[in-house]
């Protein structure tokens, strides 16, 4: 599958977004049979070309002609639920809403079913985010990579009175990006555009090699005086053989805890966002055996993971240092059992060794369940049914 550079020179937004990926050749009459497939009423779509300091880029509109309902996230989870749209794309599309739910929330002091949104529920920003969601998927990119973010500053007005640029919930969604605070006369980047990074796209590696396929620009609305007002979209493949990230290692000795909690001390800092925790043997001074607690997660989110270690384990100290990772690439696909569908992860297709093929261990522990079927069979025919169809999965 491609891989989709969002080039943010000029931040990004759902609209930005939306134009770029049919710039660069997703067909609008499908594009709009998709997003009129949703249950949704009360707009107009339409695309023009505007050009920007010379730069001939696609301006996506939505004409709202009905006043519409502030909607829940659960709501719009349903509405999403119930068109006929792929499964990839509501799966995408779900998971941006819940981000920004998740955000809101924090920011709100309340739970994601009671957010309501007030901008990002509206019907243009619903059509932005499952446009986006559609698009990508249209257009067989698998792996969003986004530049560093012009963050703008000043105030803007929203449905809360006025607030900052960014935007609390622009801000809290974009934690762990490199950001250019300061960069840019206005908002630059909207909830909806954060959203959309924060769920389906990593920070590009800088340099970055890439080989760039196709190109497309999205266009904004607000006139800039410093630079075009446009998103550049590159779609190709990165030339790497590894990917790429940066994160930090959190580690503890621990001597004195009973070793039934670690299970449980474990549980939370994945729910928590940690990308891996271990728990490795070690001798401590005057002879004592203890184990290191290590937790791999992004920067973001080093505070919380240390109060849930503070809270469960007898530590009284951390230690913490940025790490770098290579990684092989990986990508999940669905392959169909006797039983049904499962997730299955190939890994290594571009690193020069042969691709690994991973089964989804939930799906084929939820499937042995219901079907009553040995989980090992269910991995095995997963595994089979992907590698019978690997050529295919890895050309997409």
């Amino acid at each position: 599958m491609k891989t989709a550079y969002f080039d943010a020179f000029s931040g990004l937004s759902g609209d930005m977004i939306v134009g770029a990926i049919l710039d660069c050749g997703a067909a609008f009459d499908e594009f709009e049979r998709a997003i009129k497939s949703m249950p949704l009423a009360g707009y107009r779509l339409s695309t023009r070309r505007k050009v920007l300091s010379g730069i001939s880029a696609l301006k996506f509109d939505v004409a709202v002609t009905e006043p519409q309902p502030e909607r829940h996230f659960g709501e719009i989870r349903a509405l999403i639920d119930a068109s006929p749209l792929a499964a990839a794309v509501k799966h995408r599309a779900i998971s941006i809403f819940e981000v920004l739910a998740r955000a809101e929330a924090k920011i709100h002091d309340t739970t994601i079913d009671h957010v309501h949104f007030h901008e990002v529920g509206a019907v243009d920003s619903i059509i932005d985010i499952v446009g986006t969601a559609w698009g990508l998927e249209h257009l067989g990119v698998g792996d969003v990579i986004v530049s560093p973010l012009p963050m703008g500053n000043g105030f803007a007005r929203s449905q809360h009175g006025v607030i900052p640029v960014p935007a609390p919930a622009t801000a809290e969604l974009l934690s762990g990006f490199p950001l250019k605070i300061g960069d840019g006369a206005h908002e630059m980047v909207t909830p909806t555009g954060a959203a959309v990074v924060r769920a389906l796209a990593r920070p590009a590696a800088n340099p970055l090699a890439f080989e760039v396929e196709k190109i497309g620009y999205g266009a904004g609305s607000r006139e800039l005086e410093d630079r075009p007002n446009v998103l550049r979209v590159m779609l190709g493949r990165e030339c790497s053989a590894f990917d790429s990230d940066e994160m930090i290692e959190i580690s503890a000795n621990i001597d004195d805890l009973n070793p039934q909690i670690y299970d449980h001390v474990m549980n939370r800092l994945f729910e928590a966002g940690a990308r891996d925790v271990t728990l490795t043997p070690t001798m401590m001074k005057k002879g004592r055996p203890a184990v290191t607690l290590g937790v791999i997660a992004e920067a973001a989110n080093r505070d919380a993971l240390a109060q849930i270690i503070f809270a469960e384990t007898s530590t009284i100290g951390l230690r913490f240092h940025a790490v770098g990772r290579l990684k092989l690439h990986r990508e999940i696909h669905e392959v169909e059992t006797r039983w049904g569908k499962v997730r299955v992860k190939i890994s290594g297709a571009n690193g020069g060794a042969p691709a690994t093929i991973s089964p989804e261990y939930d799906d084929c522990r939820r499937i042995a369940a219901e079907h009553k079927v040995v989980l090992r069979v269910v991995m095995d025919e997963a595994r089979a049914a992907a590698t019978n169809a690997g050529s295919a999965l890895l050309k997409r």
